[in-house]
């Protein structure tokens, strides 16, 4: 059996097992500071680079290198053809090398700024980064960014490389005034660790030995550091800290039921007694099972799988934690956010956030401020662009385990997701939860939604109308609502332009208010329902996510789309308020169809062509509709 104080740390821990440890490290800077010459020399000097590769190096270094004489090692990394034509570096390489004492996982980021969401990625799972300044420029406004990435990402250790000491004749006075610099913006930074190493990645000055140029320095050299820092991370082996993720339940047969995934804190030891979060329920661990058997204990680091005492419900996402020490479980927190997307963050759109293994709907609420790279000065700020660090507050629509980023990177770190795209828009790191989401909680009542809706002998429902301004949609809706009145039905209507006159009276037609304007008449529609009513919604709402926000919220059993099809040019010859032709003026900004974009449904529940029949005959079909849906009773 594996004891804590057996095991000081990961690396005692895997050299007792004849294994050698990994440190992944980033390195970053501004453009032509050196990165890829660095990484190129640590390979070589580790003895990395095999005969034929270097004589290929020989040849392009002779055709495109920029050393002169010397092997240009850069070209060792700079893999792309746009990279190596630029000479710059514009993507993630990771590359792999190894000595007799640590294995090494290298993230090469870029230095332009537009490229800062790369660098972020790198920076992301990274142990330790190597912060490469250019001797004769000194600290530049792209290592202030990239310095406050690293400690936004939670890197605590850093080398300060101060690279290119040859051109500045290895002078004493210039290492120190930059080292005397950098320790200034680490004041506001708080970077546990910073080593400061003088080198020249193009000669190999203090890559594995002291350099005779620069006799004054006695401090650390690169790759021996590298092999010998002491990285906190996997270190906490207390059973009584436990934190696993469950990726996966692994059932091979009806005799075997065992939850996996990766020990992300603590120990898990078999006896233990767990709760599964954020459900809360008890269990102990029955059994341990490895590749390698099964252990009576595992620890942060280990993926393995969990096998307990009884049977209880646990699914992918859930989080299996010491009984004694839980994580938090909440649904609303404060965030540090840096977008990666071309399109803009818009509070109020629905993204789906993934946290370790579970996956939560979730809205930005507020932008508290964005952050000036520049000075760390907080800005006020309505959206995000690409690359853009802000604080935000989200909210998400059910409970998920967590930690604050700064103690647990894996359980407080997560990315956001575009959902109609899938695309990667954010990545974010969890500060803390909103107080308000442990002090409300949900109350259930007898009287229900049911019934309410047996009552009226209907079956609630919403009914979202979206098309182009002058389509119709609030024609028909006033009509059907008249027909469902005369037959007894409970309705209510909400039309756009009413509710902006109270509820949204504060909201205008960006992006991001017709995305808050239809969050909030979502939810007054969702009360409709438990209220037991039919809802007639009539709003342009031009977006797709935010529609598909509506269903979710309302409930896709209870929730119509009613696509109102009218051709631009029909809607603006209808134009009996006007608004076209004040849009086409340019009097009114943001207008659909004109200066704002209206996304039609592709797979609407109910499409109404306005051209071929009357308001009239639509509003019957959707009665037809609803009584065939079983919304309200046949029609006679």
């Amino acid at each position: 059996m594996l004891h804590a104080e057996a095991v000081p740390d990961i690396t005692a821990y895997l050299q007792k097992h004849g294994e050698k440890d990994i440190l992944r490290f980033i390195t970053c800077g501004s453009v032509d500071d050196g990165k890829s010459s660095l990484i190129g020399r640590l390979l070589f000097e580790s003895k990395m680079i095999f005969e034929d590769q270097l004589s290929e190096l020989e040849r392009d270094s002779k055709k495109m290198g920029k050393a002169g004489e010397k092997l240009d090692l850069a070209l060792l990394v700079d893999g792309l053809a746009a990279e190596r034509e630029q000479g710059i570096t514009i993507d993630v390489a990771y590359r792999f090398f190894s000595t007799d004492k640590r294995r090494f996982i290298i993230a090469d980021t870029p230095g332009h700024e537009q490229y800062t969401r790369n660098m972020a990625t790198g920076a992301s799972t990274a142990d330790l980064a190597i912060v490469l300044i250019d001797a004769t420029k000194g600290v530049l406004p792209q290592t202030r960014r990239h310095s406050f990435i690293v400690s936004l990402m939670g890197v605590r250790h850093v080398v300060l490389a101060v690279n290119k000491m040859d051109m500045v004749g290895y002078n004493e006075d210039i290492f120190n005034k930059i080292v005397e610099d950098y320790k200034a913006l680490n004041a506001t930074l708080g970077i546990g660790h910073i080593e400061a190493i003088p080198m020249s990645a193009l000669m190999g000055d203090h890559f594995t030995a002291p350099s005779d140029r620069m006799p004054w320095y006695k401090g650390a050299l690169l790759l021996p550091y590298l092999e010998t820092v002491r990285i906190e991370r996997m270190q906490n082996f207390k059973a009584s800290d436990l934190r696993m993720p469950v990726q996966w339940v692994n059932r091979p047969d009806q005799s075997f039921r065992g939850f996996s995934g990766r020990i992300v804190g603590g120990a898990a030891e078999v006896g233990q007694a767990v709760r599964i979060l954020p459900s809360g329920m008890h269990a102990a661990i029955r059994e341990i099972v490895t590749l390698d058997g099964k252990p009576d204990r595992a620890v942060s680091g280990q993926s393995v799988t969990i096998v307990l005492d009884k049977e209880v419900d646990v699914s992918r996402g859930d989080v299996i934690a010491a009984a004694d020490n839980p994580c938090e479980t909440a649904d609303q927190f404060s965030a540090n956010i840096l977008w990666m997307s071309e399109h803009p963050m818009i509070p109020s759109r629905q993204y789906l956030l993934q946290l370790g293994t579970a996956k939560a709907v979730c809205t930005p609420t507020r932008i508290k401020h964005k952050i000036d790279i520049s000075d760390l000065a907080h800005i006020p700020a309505e959206t995000l662009e690409m690359n853009e660090i802000a604080e935000i507050h989200i909210s998400l629509d059910r409970m998920i385990p967590f930690m604050p980023y700064d103690e647990n990177r894996e359980m407080g770190g997560f990315i956001l997701i575009d959902r109609a795209t899938n695309e990667t828009v954010a990545t974010g790191m969890i500060r803390y939860a909103m107080r308000r989401s442990k002090n409300i909680f949900e109350h259930h009542f007898t009287v229900d939604a049911d019934a309410r809706a047996g009552l009226k002998n209907q079956k609630p429902c919403v009914l979202w109308f979206t098309g182009l301004s002058g389509s119709g949609k609030s024609t028909i809706a006033n009509i059907l609502e008249q027909k469902l009145y005369r037959r007894g039905h409970h309705t209510m209507v909400l039309d756009g332009d009413n509710v902006r006159h109270g509820l949204n009276r504060d909201l205008g037609f960006t992006d991001q208010d017709r995305a808050e304007n239809i969050r909030r008449i979502a939810e007054v529609s969702k009360l409709m329902t438990e209220a037991g009513l039919i809802t007639l919604v009539s709003f342009i709402s031009p977006f797709t996510a935010e529609r598909e926000m509506a269903r979710e919220l309302i409930g896709v059993e209870k929730f119509a789309e009613v696509f109102v099809s009218t051709p631009l040019a029909v809607a603006e010859k209808r134009d009996v308020k006007g608004l076209y032709k004040k849009a086409r003026a340019g009097i009114i900004p943001n207008f659909t169809g004109i200066g704002s974009p209206y996304e039609a449904p592709e797979n609407p529940d109910i499409t109404l062509d306005t051209t071929e029949k009357t308001a009239e005959q639509l509003a019957d079909m959707l009665l037809q509709w609803l009584a065939e849906k079983g919304f309200i009773a046949r029609l006679r």
